[in-house]
């Protein structure tokens, strides 16, 4: 439907949904290292997405679920759930494990935007952006490098965690071209539970095999993976991926630029982790990015 017809309660959720993404996605990593402390990694995913599965799966019930007709369709978001709960999340929870830093698999990531602007006229034929657009991506990136270098967040990392981030990169880079490539539009509760199935059946067993599987089951922890499940999983990753299919990929893949500062903000509110003016610079510079990457895009 053309946006511009549209009913106007329509109009305002889309409006408002990239920031509802972007505010949801950040708190994950804050409520990640609540939960982390009291279950190790992969169990951890492995609970989280079987959780988010079992909640979605009622609203394949409802009258407007829409399943995919084709196995072409069946296999998109297949891939789609691989490469992100498996490759994205999956390998950058073990880099973290391994030793990266926060503050080093932030910068790390920070490099999803570029590498989709880069990427998106290979991918789609496109011509590439204009000087506004690589000026307010550049801006984002130094954003993330402001905010990162204002903690002690950033250290030496082991080449076997860096090259875990580095696939992980690729993983929510390669996501976010394949989804806008396919051109294909999934009902989100059924691409919810094909992605949270996908990534249960697969990270169990690595679980079952690398970890002990103990769970500490402490009242932060139950408030974590609440949130980790309903704000995370089902709330934010749903609306990156209803977004993707609607508007260009890279200009929500530059939201991702605004995810260090607030999740620094989530850790100040929360864990009560100091805040200094460079980190309030490199918001400001994540912003500017950000604002002139959708002027250019849209």
């Amino acid at each position: 439907m053309d946006a511009t017809l549209a009913p106007p309660a329509t109009r305002l959720f889309w409006r408002v949904a990239p920031f509802v993404f972007v505010l949801f996605w950040s708190g994950g990593y804050t409520f990640a290292k609540l939960g982390l402390p009291h279950a190790e990694p992969l169990t951890m995913l492995t609970l989280r997405y079987g959780l988010a599965a079992l909640l979605l799966s009622p609203f394949l019930l409802r009258k407007a679920a829409r399943l995919p007709r084709t196995a072409r369709h069946w296999a998109a978001m297949a891939l789609t759930g691989f490469l992100i709960q498996c490759v994205y999340f999956g390998l950058a929870y073990q880099a973290m494990k391994l030793g990266m830093n926060a503050g080093t698999t932030a910068i790390v990531m920070a490099l999803q935007p570029i590498l989709v602007a880069a990427l998106s006229p290979v991918a789609t034929g496109r011509s590439g952006g204009g000087t506004l657009l690589w000026l307010g991506l550049a801006l984002g990136f130094a954003g993330v490098l402001t905010v990162v270098l204002s903690g002690d967040s950033l250290g030496p990392s082991p080449w076997g965690a860096a090259l875990l981030a580095c696939a992980a990169l690729l993983g929510i880079t390669l996501a976010t071209l394949f989804e806008k490539l396919h051109g294909l539009k999934t009902d989100p509760a059924v691409g919810g539970v094909m992605q949270y199935l996908v990534g249960f059946t697969i990270l169990a067993p690595a679980a079952y095999l690398t970890e002990t599987m103990h769970i500490d089951w402490t009242g932060e922890f139950i408030v974590a993976i609440a949130y980790l499940v309903i704000a995370n999983s089902i709330i934010s990753v749903g609306l990156y991926i209803a977004l993707l299919q609607r508007g260009d990929a890279t200009r929500i893949s530059a939201l991702m630029y605004l995810v260090p500062p607030l999740a620094l903000l989530f850790a100040w509110a929360i864990l009560g982790e100091p805040i200094t003016a460079f980190t309030l610079l490199g918001f400001a510079l994540s912003v500017a990015g950000v604002w002139l990457v959708s002027r250019q895009t849209a």
